[in-house]
């Protein structure tokens, strides 16, 4: 992509900061979306709870890029966290889509966040992009933030669903907690660790979202995960091989429920998804199997 201007909510989680990293290196004018006052021309103001943005901060982007969600695994699930769950990426995501949609010159894409936890419970079977949504409240929401971003595709902006796995880094998400208790030599497998757990690397996840914003004949939904899946426990014995450590701590499947409730059942489901699209259209992963994926996480 030539130098472009490229908003970013979410800019300062996991993966927008990663993402807000690379596009500046390269000398793209990032502009992040700001909950509070902005500080200078690079910050723009909105509220998602509110539905609110203010347009004329987006004027000029070529691209907006919406990663702004609340952490499923950061609380357990209470009534009042599922609704911020929620909240967070429909509303987020309908105030920016419509933003965009109602700007006389919109962005030429729209890349919005999802999460393969849209097919629900896979089992063993192996699911791409055709695959319909899943059951459950995970599968639901998913299928709600997707619907959300609409207004943007109706508006005729090229419209990216990207439906991200488990990230490999040590800087947050549910490996920021999993590399601590390895190295402790507290790791093991979450229950029979026969589910398949769908991962990506940090760095190729951002250079997945990089290529959906410069592809310009890309849009609709894509799985950003490794080509394969593997269960919980080859990831345990993959964790203990490279951080040297010993991974024979297993979580038994009642502990897990009594601990987290309803989130349990995401953590113990299985989820074999593959990146079908991505791979179609040329995209190559730079750290595609676990070993080299937890060794790139430091």
């Amino acid at each position: 992509m030539e130098r472009s201007r490229i908003a970013v909510a979410g800019a300062s989680g996991l993966i927008g900061s990663a993402l807000v990293r690379s596009l500046a290196a390269d000398g793209h004018e990032v502009v992040r979306l700001v909950r509070r006052e902005p500080r200078g021309a690079d910050e723009v103001r909105w509220d998602p709870q509110r539905r609110y943005v203010d347009t004329a901060g987006l004027a000029g982007c070529d691209a907006v890029v919406n990663l702004a969600a609340a952490g499923v695994g950061d609380r357990r699930w209470t009534p009042e966290y599922k609704r911020l769950l929620r909240d967070s990426r429909v509303l987020g995501t309908a105030a920016l889509a419509e933003a965009v949609a109602a700007l006389p010159e919109p962005p030429r894409v729209f890349v919005n966040g999802s999460a393969i936890g849209f097919y629900g419970e896979t089992g063993d079977r192996v699911v791409d992009e055709d695959a319909p949504p899943g059951d459950g409240f995970l599968a639901g929401l998913c299928v709600e933030w997707e619907e959300a971003a609409e207004p943007a595709a109706r508006a005729g902006v090229r419209t990216v669903l990207a439906r991200t796995g488990l990230v490999v880094a040590r800087g947050g998400g549910a490996w920021g907690r999993l590399f601590p208790l390895f190295r402790a030599g507290l790791g093991g497998r979450l229950g029979d660790g026969r589910q398949y757990w769908s991962y990506i690397a940090l760095h190729d996840e951002v250079a997945a979202l990089r290529h959906l914003l410069d592809r310009s004949d890309l849009s609709g939904p894509f799985n950003l995960t490794a080509p394969q899946p593997l269960t919980n426990r080859e990831i345990t014995a993959a964790m203990g091989r490279v951080l040297h450590r010993p991974a024979v701590c297993a979580v038994p499947a009642p502990v897990l429920r009594a601990v987290l409730g309803e989130m349990a059942g995401d953590v113990l489901g299985s989820q074999r998804v593959v990146p079908r699209r991505l791979l179609e259209s040329g995209f190559r992963f730079a750290f595609p199997g676990i070993d080299e994926a937890i060794r790139a996480a430091g």
